[in-house]
């Protein structure tokens, strides 16, 4: 069963960039197809982000096209989220999780779930 522990969220000023990593233990993350989702204070689980276990594709939620780009690692056993042009709408926690049969944009397919790291963005 693999461990999932997010990182580098903080506090920027809007249009400022953030990258949160998302560190695996306890099993090869190349095993999985990966995924990035945030849910903001008083709404749902919003899908962001999603890579194949090989890094060949990879799919964004609307609000991020253009902005936001997933990578991973799997030598480093680590997946990635470079987050540019922030905006006071991407405030929310971020979490990374894991999937080991589906490459999906539906939070209820994936296995397994990171704690989350917090964004904030300042106007």
């Amino acid at each position: 069963q693999v461990q999932l522990v997010e990182s580098g969220g903080g506090l920027v000023q809007a249009g400022g960039s953030l990258r949160l990593s998302c560190a695996a233990s306890g099993g090869s993350l190349s095993r999985y197809n990966m995924g990035w989702f945030r849910q903001a204070p008083g709404k749902e689980r919003e899908f962001v982000a999603a890579i194949t276990w090989g890094g060949g594709r990879t799919m964004y939620g609307d609000s991020v096209k253009g902005r936001f780009t997933i990578s991973r690692d799997n030598a480093k056993n680590t997946l990635y989220l470079q987050m540019n042009s922030l905006k006071p709408e991407d405030v929310a926690v971020y979490y990374c999780a894991a999937d080991l049969t589906f490459f999906s944009n539906v939070s209820l397919e994936y296995d397994y779930w990171g704690q989350g790291t917090q964004v904030t963005v300042s106007s």
